[in-house]
């Protein structure tokens, strides 16, 4: 499984990103938009070394997304919306996952790239933050692979 991290602001969203990226074996990030890269101290400081452990590359988002298609794996959105499915039953083995902006998403432009989006089932609320999100994303997907 690859992650796109496309757009985040938070370096210590980032680094749990790296975080969590570390502790589900994922096989490389893209950092790309105005996603910050290690070396940082914010990153590092939330990260605790995973920035060290796992494959990453500064990418333009076009780039990132061409290649993980060449590499053969789907390209999903993580999204809110009546056209994202449920992370759970989606049934794709290779996938990358674009993770978007914490307060915008993903944005259009990116959203036509993809091929499709994928939900986190929710309750009350429909939100969840994109470090704590993308740990459970990582936790379904690699649990079906």
């Amino acid at each position: 499984m690859i992650i796109i991290v496309h757009d985040i602001r938070s370096l210590h969203n980032v680094g749990s990103i790296f975080r969590n990226a570390a502790a589900f074996n994922i096989e490389k990030l893209y950092l790309t938009g105005f996603t910050e890269t290690p070396p940082r101290k914010e990153i590092a400081k939330v990260a605790l070394g995973a920035e060290l452990l796992v494959d990453w590359v500064k990418a333009e988002i076009s780039q990132a997304i061409d290649e993980c298609r060449t590499a053969g794996y789907t390209v999903l959105g993580l999204e809110t919306g009546d056209e994202a499915k449920d992370i759970g039953v989606i049934g794709v083995r290779k996938i990358a996952l674009v993770l978007g902006n914490e307060v915008a998403g993903i944005d259009v432009e990116t959203r036509r790239l993809l091929d499709g989006l994928v939900v986190i089932p929710m309750g009350k609320k429909q939100s969840l933050n994109v470090s704590v999100a993308s740990g459970i994303a990582m936790y379904v997907l690699t649990k079906a692979q």
